[in-house]
């Protein structure tokens, strides 16, 4: 593969890519991966406006125009004041929370929602305005309520404050790689860049046939009986340097 690309990912909260971008690093060391987190609520953005080539999301999300492949499922925490009752357990169920406030909408978590007190009498109060978490977090920490978080998302907006335990009893949430399905085929180093990165993440082993990279290189082997000498013809036009592959893709398409 060239070394004149870029890979560009982004991820939520919680998602520590640092693993996939050592092992990258060691396995294709003359291809930069630039990663940058970004928030839930905008973990599609950057990827759909062909700013960067993947992006790690927690699902849900609108699969229209993507290709979506999961990796791993998390499980959930619940998040209290720390002289909250909760603190005196290592886990509860959900059914142990009928009582209390949720600072969410009640559809997004409906193990709670179909047994709450409050929900069942019409005595639910509006939510109070909350444009992240960070800012939920704080109404917990002020004791107007309780969140339901992932684990990861729980351990990494950690307070002094706020004490978080497992929670059993509604779904778990699970971690995804997508990027854009393309209207027509990638140039060949495209998608090997970009397949090569989704069995860094799958966990491939470095000599496994089904890396690109691997595949590059027994091509490349002389066949057992063949003749070899250098080629006088290149089929591939490196690409601008510093370019990352959405970024050429989007060129290509606007010279069409």
């Amino acid at each position: 593969m060239s070394e004149s690309r870029e890979l560009t990912v982004t991820f939520v909260p919680g998602v520590t890519p640092g693993k996939w971008i050592h092992r990258w690093e060691e396995r294709m060391p003359g291809v930069p991966l630039v990663s940058t987190p970004v928030p839930e609520s905008r973990q599609l953005d950057a990827v759909r406006a062909g700013e960067v080539d993947m992006a790690f999301v927690r699902l849900p999300v609108d699969k229209t125009g993507l290709h979506v492949i999961p990796l791993y499922n998390e499980l959930s925490v619940v998040v209290a004041p720390k002289d909250h009752p909760i603190a005196a357990f290592d886990e509860l169920n959900v059914e142990d929370l009928a009582d209390e406030y949720l600072l969410a909408n009640p559809d997004d978590f409906p193990e709670w929602r179909d047994i709450s007190t409050e929900i069942a009498a019409g005595t639910r109060k509006p939510l109070p305005p909350m444009a992240s978490i960070e800012e939920a977090l704080d109404l917990v920490e002020a004791g107007l309520g309780i969140l339901i978080l992932p684990m990861s998302v729980g351990r990494l907006l950690s307070r002094k404050t706020l004490r978080s335990r497992l929670l059993h009893g509604v779904a778990e949430t699970s971690i995804a790689l997508a990027w854009i399905d393309s209207f027509q085929p990638l140039p060949a180093e495209d998608e090997a860049v970009i397949q090569e990165f989704i069995g860094v993440v799958r966990g491939r082993s470095a000599n496994s046939s089904r890396q690109p990279s691997v595949q590059a290189k027994q091509d490349a082997a002389p066949k057992k009986g063949a003749k070899t000498g250098k080629s006088t013809t290149s089929g591939r036009t490196p690409a601008a340097k510093g370019k990352s592959v959405i970024h050429r893709r989007t060129a290509n398409r606007q010279h069409q």
